[in-house]
This record gives structure tokens, C-alpha cells and sequence, in this order.
């Protein structure tokens, strides 16, 4: 009999996962997650965020992390990084991959104090305790993508080729210096939010391709920011995006699904609504980073929770 079911993953009840970072206060507007998750063949490496709320001391995003763990549960951080390190209003999702003649290479995001858009760097090191970002160097900005900011890298190697998936802001039709006067795009609907790809043979000069997953016409019509990627043993690949439908529910977004047989062309398959959702306040999944381990997905999300602060959660469930 020929086995049609790969990898199978049915929506989850977010509840259902174990908690690896709480906020640090139980208030709106702090958060732990923007995770990405990487396994080594040994063990897992973590990079989170941590956020406070506009007024707060170090408000927005003040500090981005890469932790290490033997069982994926618990997580103790080797590195981690202050905005002020940066000169940053904001720092968002960070992604460490594994570096070409061994190392690790950190991808950074982060907002540029030169000009309040979001951009991408990178820094390499033999081991992530050895980051130094005052080494960091540019990988995409506003500048070389032509848009109005990127961020929220996501990196994957297959073959020679590592692709960068990440969001951007689309280039307005007239300028607006107001659209950057917060030091966030994202938060005033002055434009929307697709995700674009870059594609690299080194791992640190990219070529910006342009846009592969682009917004949607319903729930996320704002913005479509794919998170992860899984190949899928009968072929393809599996996606996990955030969706919203205007800059209100920015910091809010649910998670959707997308699909691709070639890395370059996104198809959404939840047009009408989103995949997962969490019972709670603004029912906001994000940053949904997922792998298949030992038979097993293991998915790592950020989740609002009654109080309104988000936490980083993960669930373990059997891909056979």
C-alpha cells in the first residue's frame, strides 16, 4: 500500500504545550518568544526575545537571547544582547544557523538608528557564547532591498543555497517621513507586509529575490510572515506564517499555513482564516518555529495569554 500521510499535524490546542519563558511582569505589552529553534544533532539552541510595553524602562523589544538545552524543555542562555549594545529603539527575531567550516552565524533584527528601519545583520563565531556584535555585518536593509524595512529573518541551507526568508515593508508610492517617526512601520498602516526571500552561497552576501508569500484578501491582508519552514518527506515543504488584517492587530498575529514545492513560490492554504489560534484576549499564535526530531514535531510558539502578556510555549507531537 502506498503511504499517503507524511508527517502528519493536525491544529493544536496551544494550551496544551509546556511552558519554556514567561514574561517578565504579568501585564500587557511584556513578552517572551519571537523564537527560533535549532537542533544540533546534540542539542537544541534557542534564540527568544524579550519585550516591555511603550513607557516602560527599555520599552519594546530590550533583549535578544541564544539559549541551550539537552531535552528541548529547558533552557539555560549562554549569550544574550541589550538593545543599548546596538543603539536600537527595537530588536525583534534573531536566527542562529550553523556556519560553513563549523561555527554558528547569528542573524540579527533590529531597528536602525540611522534612519528608524528595520534591518537585518549577521555576526560569526565559533560558539554562540563568542557573538560580538560590535562585529556584526549588513545582510539586507532598506537600502538594499528597496523597501521601507525588513526583519524577522528566517534561514535555511538546502545544497549550496541558504535562503533568508524575511518580512519587509513595502515600499511606499509617495515618501512619508511620518511612517517612520515611531520607529516602527509595522504600527502605523502605512503600508503592508508580505515576506520576501534572499538567497546566498556564503551565507553572508545575499541577492534579494523579492516577495514569495504575499498578503492575503481576508485575516491577513495587513501582513503574511512566514516563521519556519519544514521539508516533508514525501517532498515539499511546510510553512507556518503570521497573519493580520490591519496594523490594529500588529503584535497580535495568528499563525497560518502555507506550502511550497521550490522555496521561491508560497501557496496559503488558510485563505479564510487562521490555523491556530490561542482562547485568549486577541487569540494570537506567532512565530510558530517548528522541526521534526525523532519522529516527533516539535513546535515553538509565542502566545497571548489572559492577562495579555505573551509567553513562549512548546508542544511535542507524533509525526508518524
Amino acid at each position: 500500500m502506498v503511504n499517503r500521510v507524511y508527517a502528519p499535524l493536525a491544529a493544536f490546542d496551544p494550551l496544551a504545550g509546556e511552558l519554556v519563558l514567561a514574561p517578565e511582569k504579568d501585564e500587557e505589552g511584556y513578552w517572551s518568544g519571537a523564537a527560533g529553534v535549532l537542533h544540533d544533532g546534540e542539542r537544541f539552541w534557542l534564540t527568544y526575545r524579550r519585550r516591555r510595553p511603550r513607557g516602560a524602562a527599555s520599552e519594546r523589544g530590550w533583549q535578544c537571547a541564544v539559549a541551550v538545552s539537552d531535552d528541548g524543555l529547558d533552557f539555560t542562555d549562554v549569550w544574550s544582547v541589550h538593545k543599548d549594545e546596538l543603539g536600537t529603539p527595537s530588536m525583534e527575531r534573531f536566527c542562529l544557523a550553523p556556519a560553513d567550516g563549523g561555527g554558528f552565524r547569528l542573524y540579527l533584527s533590529y531597528v536602525d538608528p540611522a534612519d528608524n528601519r528595520w534591518r537585518i545583520d549577521a555576526v560569526t563565531a565559533a560558539r554562540p557564547s563568542a557573538f560580538d556584535v560590535t562585529r556584526a555585518r549588513p545582510v539586507l536593509t532598506a537600502a538594499s532591498t528597496g523597501t521601507e524595512g525588513v526583519k524577522d529573518p528566517y534561514v535555511l541551507r538546502a545544497g549550496p543555497v541558504t535562503y533568508l526568508f524575511a518580512s519587509y515593508a513595502e515600499p511606499l508610492e509617495s515618501p512619508d517621513p511620518d511612517a517612520h517617526a515611531t520607529a516602527d512601520i509595522y504600527n502605523v498602516g502605512a503600508t503592508t507586509h508580505p515576506t520576501g526571500l534572499a538567497t546566498s552561497l556564503d551565507g553572508e552576501s545575499f541577492t534579494w529575490r523579492g516577495s514569495v508569500l504575499p498578503v492575503g484578501t481576508g485575516w491577513d491582508r495587513y501582513q503574511a510572515r512566514l516563521n519556519s519552514v519544514v521539508p516533508i518527506p514525501g517532498g515539499g515543504y511546510v510553512g507556518f506564517y503570521d497573519g493580520s488584517a490591519s496594523h490594529a492587530e500588529n503584535y497580535e498575529e495568528r499563525c497560518g499555513i502555507a506550502v511550497s514545492t521550490d522555496l521561491f513560490d508560497w501557496r496559503r492554504l488558510s485563505e479564510y482564516g487562521p490555523w491556530v489560534t490561542s482562547p485568549h484576549r486577541s487569540g494570537s499564535v506567532r512565530y510558530l518555529d517548528a522541526l521534526i526530531l525523532d519522529g516527533q514535531w516539535w513546535l515553538y510558539y509565542e502566545m497571548t495569554r489572559q492577562d495579555g502578556a505573551h509567553e513562549l510555549r512548546v508542544l511535542r507531537v507524533r509525526a508518524e
